[in-house]
């Protein structure tokens, strides 16, 4: 009898988690991974896919904060994508898991070889910053991203400045 119990109790519990949300599985960090591997493979689609749809980006040299998955997805990925089509964003060491929020600092690295969306020209320098971003994620989506780097060390190396 007991072992009846046992198998019926397994036979549930399997069909549970077989059903349950693809979200609800997905720690944090493996969120916030996927979403770096996407940019890496130069996937905005897939990257903007990890965003809810009322995501804020912010992105501390700018200073106001992006807001909505399309504009997200429009203002940040694509015009870094677009502008260096072979950047590789890095994160250097292990990120820092507390609860829904991740952190890590990273090199963002690449060659400026397309036009930026404000309408400024490919330089055709190469350049290599380092940053960190802050992440919030629920239900396996990220919610927000904030990012502090050395604007202006970058606009140097691209010869802006």
């Amino acid at each position: 009898m007991h072992r009846r119990q046992f198998l019926a109790s397994a036979v549930a519990t399997a069909a549970l988690v077989a059903t349950a949300p693809a979200w609800a599985q997905e720690a944090p960090q493996a969120v916030v991974e996927a979403y770096l591997a996407a940019w890496n493979a130069h996937d905005s689609a897939k990257a903007a896919e990890l965003f809810a749809d009322n995501v804020v980006y912010y992105d501390a040299s700018v200073g106001k904060p992006v807001e909505g998955k399309d504009a997200a997805k429009s203002g940040v990925i694509d015009n870094f994508l677009k502008a260096v089509p072979d950047a590789v964003w890095t994160m250097k060491g292990k990120p820092v898991v507390q609860d829904d929020r991740v952190s890590f600092e990273w090199e963002f690295s690449g060659t400026n070889s397309g036009d930026w969306a404000d309408g400024t020209k490919a330089t055709g320098k190469k350049f290599s910053f380092t940053g960190a971003s802050m992440f919030s994620v629920k239900d396996g989506k990220i919610v927000s991203q904030s990012d502090y780097y050395d604007a202006l060390g970058f606009y140097k190396q691209l010869g802006l400045m």
